[in-house]
């Protein structure tokens, strides 16, 4: 079965499909005569077990935990139901904070002039204050939006820096070459110049498109579409 008709047959991206096979979930045979891969119908099983765990939020590395057998499927449901019970009540707090702000809006409001604009404005809300009342609840364990926003930033910061390496390296046999030239003291053929600069500028290029790709993707949230499933 080729990759197109597995992606029809389960319903998720080529992406998520190749993106399971380099985290070992997945262990397609080829085609003798050609090289492609080869699903099989245990895979497209495997896909739709995949797909369906992932639809409730269990971890790509719990499911690589239950394939290699180091986790069963009780211990695995288990430990997600603990998971989302927290969750649960980091919603359930998060939610009653932004209550509160809203009823404390809606009493600052004159009744006399409904169209008065709120005293909660953006530049007179108690930013100070109400921060350090999430900090309180942050050390009884409840989760704001923080973590999500560093890991985000963490990836960008990575991602940059993959680039300006990749950069780099792609710019020093330019460097070398002008380097042996100023040396040696003679002038460099043309064609070579040429090609020396090509080169790097259509290395260049790529880098700088397939990083602004996954800048895209990680201000949209998904690091990979393998993420949705």
């Amino acid at each position: 079965m080729k990759i197109n008709e597995v992606e029809q047959a389960v319903g998720i991206t080529k992406k998520s499909i190749r993106y399971y096979e380099q985290e070992g979930l997945l262990k397609p045979s080829r085609n003798l005569s050609n090289g492609y891969r080869d699903y099989s119908q245990e895979d497209v099983e495997t896909l739709l077990s995949i797909k369906l765990l992932r639809k409730l939020g269990i971890p790509i590395e719990d499911i690589k935990k239950l394939e290699a057998g180091y986790l069963t499927l009780e211990d695995c449901l288990r430990r997600h139901l603990i998971f989302l019970e927290r969750e649960s009540k980091n919603l359930t707090a998060v939610m009653a904070f932004c209550h509160r702000l809203l009823e404390e809006e809606l009493s600052a409001k004159d009744p006399s002039f409904p169209e008065k604009r709120s005293a909660l404005a953006l530049n007179t809300l108690p930013a100070a204050q109400l921060l350090e009342e999430m900090k309180d609840l942050e050390e009884g364990g409840t989760r704001f939006m923080k973590e999500k926003n560093q890991k985000r930033h963490i990836s960008k910061k990575n991602a940059w820096i993959a680039a300006l390496t990749a950069c780099c390296l792609m710019l020093m046999p330019l460097i070398l070459v002008l380097w042996i030239a100023a040396v040696a003291q003679e002038a460099i053929p043309g064609p070579v110049i040429l090609l020396v600069l090509l080169v790097p500028c259509f290395g260049i290029t790529g880098t700088i498109l397939a990083l602004r790709e996954r800048i895209k993707e990680i201000e949209g949230g998904e690091l990979d579409e393998a993420s949705k499933y």
